[in-house]
């Protein structure tokens, strides 16, 4: 299936592991990376525009877009960044029989159920997808890791750069 019958949370959410099997690990190696010990002074934020669901690849290659620009440009040090949402929703497909005279042995989508293909993460709209926090010579550096990471989210979003209250 693709991903944009993903997209849109129109079913209940699937999210009891304990009475599953076969469900594919995170694909998510690190939440937070950079210098997090330090407390930077400028935060710069991915918000969530819509209401909708991220699969777990695209919330791993948008990390690895922004911190793969942000590492080039300001070094390990001179960042903290965190991806926020956590892929707790199981996401099912029903596999068809796409061959010829498929009619004679299979059930078809009569109460379809399907096996756990991937995972994703349920977000709201204003939260925050991802948070960067730098120094004031790093916001521009930042944005632009979060314009990369933007394209890779199924949902619209918009980069806000505030001072850090923490």
């Amino acid at each position: 299936m693709n991903a944009r019958n993903f997209r849109n949370p129109d079913r209940m959410a699937y999210t009891r592991r304990k009475f599953m099997g076969g469900i594919p690990g995170n694909k998510i190696v690190k939440f937070t990376m950079g210098n997090t010990g330090k407390k930077f002074p400028m935060r710069v934020e991915l918000i969530n525009l819509e209401h909708g669901q991220i699969r777990n690849n695209s919330l791993e290659s948008a990390r690895i877009a922004a911190n793969r620009q942000l590492e080039l440009e300001l070094g390990t040090e001179l960042y903290a960044m965190k991806v926020i949402p956590f892929p707790h929703i199981v996401l099912r497909e029903h596999k068809r029989v796409n061959v010829a005279q498929a009619d004679r042995f299979q059930e078809g989508m009569k109460r379809p159920y399907g096996k756990p293909t991937g995972t994703a993460a349920r977000v709201k709209r204003g939260e925050p997808l991802i948070v960067i926090e730098v120094e004031q010579e790093g916001v521009a550096v930042a944005k632009e890791a979060l314009k990369r990471a933007m394209d890779k989210f199924p949902v619209p979003s918009r980069i806000f750069v505030s001072e850090n209250k923490e």
